[in-house]
């Protein structure tokens, strides 16, 4: 994992290893529907490996995660999903149908319906412990999977 602290920092190193990977998921919360200003700067960064053409044929994917239910989530997925593409990426969605019954609720995969990236909620009184639920961390979980099954179809 390549995380970036809260100053927008990132670890050293983080280029050549990013440029080592076969597949990338990309993350950031939506904050003011968009994703937030730490990735924005990691985004920029990459324009390093850009210049190179490291990241192309990658296979890419993305998650973000919202006090709100909708709180313009896929606005954050879209960015995500141009920066793989101004990468050459090949973006992997998650392929899951939609937990959209009356029944249904946020313990359930993919309740959100998020189909070109995972999706979850953490109200913004929930501690660490009581979010994301576990139906989006199982959404999540399965995107993963979906990513390296994804990765090997290209690695043949």
């Amino acid at each position: 994992m390549l995380r970036i602290d809260a100053e927008g920092n990132l670890p050293d190193g983080w280029a050549e290893n990013l440029a080592t990977r076969d597949a990338i998921i990309y993350g950031s919360p939506t904050y003011m529907g968009g994703p937030a200003w730490q990735f924005k700067r990691f985004a920029d960064a990459s324009s390093k490996l850009w210049m190179k053409q490291a990241l192309k044929d990658k296979v890419a994917a993305g998650f973000t995660n919202s006090a709100s239910l909708n709180g313009d989530k896929f606005s954050t997925i879209q960015y995500l999903w141009t920066l793989s593409q101004q990468h050459g990426q090949v973006w992997t969605g998650t392929g899951l149908m939609p937990a959209n019954k009356k029944d249904s609720g946020p313990d359930d995969v993919n309740w959100s319906a998020g189909f070109a990236g995972a999706l979850a909620t953490s109200p913004s009184d929930a501690s660490a412990e009581e979010a994301p639920r576990s139906g989006d961390l199982k959404t999540a979980e399965l995107l993963g999977q979906r990513v390296v099954e994804t990765t090997r179809r290209f690695s043949r």
